[in-house]
């Protein structure tokens, strides 16, 4: 499997949600089904399956964020350094017909447009990765075609 790059910020916050799954959410639910159980005949009771469905989800999610972070290439973008380049982890500042916008280009499982995070596999990411500041870039989106001027790079 090929490497998926990730900020180091990204990175913390996959850490952190794996280890509250294992530390706090799979003794929760172990406890739930241990109770359940204790209330006799399991097989008409909602609780136990309601218990078992949400270990199962548990599981699964420590399954998928232990991949995830095994096929992480973790980037700092504060040791990045590419003369005004955007490249994956940099914030731009993009200057569009009617307004000044700012993005950083992140990994897919940290983008967040109200966080002003987009993925770098976003069409405005695509599209402006590689470009320096001051170069102007056509972007194809849903409303059609629009112009980004980059106005700034920086690498934090």
């Amino acid at each position: 499997m090929s490497k998926i790059p990730i900020t180091t910020h990204g990175a913390e916050m996959l850490r952190a949600e794996l280890h509250k799954l294992k530390t706090v959410e799979r003794p929760n639910v172990i406890t739930a089904i241990a109770e359940a159980r204790a209330q006799g005949d399991i097989t008409e009771n909602a609780e136990y399956e309601a218990a078992r469905e949400r270990q199962g989800f548990i599981e699964g999610r420590i399954i998928e964020l232990e991949a995830k972070l095994a096929n992480a290439q973790i980037i700092d973008p504060k040791l990045l350094d590419d003369d005004g380049r955007v490249v994956f982890g940099s914030t731009v500042e993009l200057l569009t017909d009617k307004e000044t916008v700012t993005y950083q280009i992140v990994g897919e499982d940290e983008a967040d447009l109200k966080a002003n995070k987009i993925s770098y596999s976003s069409p405005i990411a695509k599209g402006i990765i590689g470009k320096y500041s001051g170069d102007v870039a056509e972007i194809r989106t849903p409303g059609g075609l629009k112009e980004y001027e980059i106005v700034d790079v920086k690498y934090e």
